[in-house]
């Protein structure tokens, strides 16, 4: 029972630390539907898994990648604002593994923990797949956090003075795409950007630098992870959808304390 406890806090708390800074960026550029693009996008990528006999992890790990870096393109062609790319690959990835998850009739993995997550589930070896990655985008965010606060706060600026916009900015829809892929255990595909942007939003009331946010985001992601687990281990609730119920519940007393 304790290595069960031991493995899934692992895995969750390994997610949260990364959830946290990143989480930071995706409210900065006000980045939350590319959250849920690239979540829909992770449900293609089961049913393609599926379909076509593919490995699970390798799909939903290249899908969101696909369309992440689709979206660069896309962006960089100009001609449609963001949200509406964004609005066109969201709709069309989930209508399309839909489709395919349709076309399957009975599909072999199980749907609710992929849609609301299965953290009790993680065995031993996605533990360490969901460690290693999680230690490769803290790597990432370390080596190009300067480079993306500089293009967060103004992009044509960071250009001028030097920065490679468009690679800093991949690399950044890259890592929240295999967070995605990874956190899909946690907290499922329909509850991935919730704990993106709700320990980020609320340390966003008790910092006064990116950094403290940032850390901020990564302490209160884990204390959700941890308070989630034990409402599931104790109440029998989905693991997933507690997670972000006490992630909501530490955003609204963040926001008492900011106002007192």
């Amino acid at each position: 029972m304790f290595e069960l406890l031991a493995t899934a806090l692992g895995g969750g708390l390994a997610v949260a630390l990364v959830a946290g800074p990143l989480g930071c960026f995706v409210v900065w550029r006000r980045m939350a539907y590319f959250g849920d693009t690239l979540a829909h996008s992770a449900l293609l990528g089961v049913a393609l898994s599926v379909f076509f006999s593919l490995n699970l992890s390798v799909a939903t790990a290249l899908v969101p990648l696909a369309i992440a870096l689709l979206l660069v393109w896309l962006e960089q062609r100009g001609g449609l604002p963001l949200d509406t790319l964004l609005g066109i690959l969201s709709h069309s990835a989930l209508a399309a593994g839909l489709v395919l998850v349709a076309l399957i009739g009975e599909l072999r993995v199980d749907l609710m923990a992929l849609l609301f997550g299965d953290l009790l589930a993680i065995t031993r070896a996605e533990l360490w797949l969901i460690v290693g990655v999680a230690v490769v985008i803290l790597a990432l965010l370390a080596l190009l956090w300067r480079p993306l606060i500089n293009i967060t706060l103004n992009a044509e600026l960071a250009a001028v003075e030097g920065t490679a916009v468009t690679a800093v900015r991949s690399a950044l829809m890259v890592a929240t795409a295999l967070l995605i892929a990874i956190a899909m255990k946690i907290v499922g595909v329909m509850l991935i950007t919730a704990l993106l942007i709700i320990p980020a939003a609320a340390a966003r009331r008790l910092s006064t630098t990116p950094e403290q946010m940032a850390l901020w985001a990564s302490l209160l992601a884990c204390l959700s992870v941890i308070g989630g687990t034990a409402m599931a281990w104790q109440a029998d609730t989905p693991v997933g959808p507690s997670v972000v119920v006490v992630a909501s519940a530490l955003f609204v007393v963040a926001t008492a304390l900011r106002r007192s």
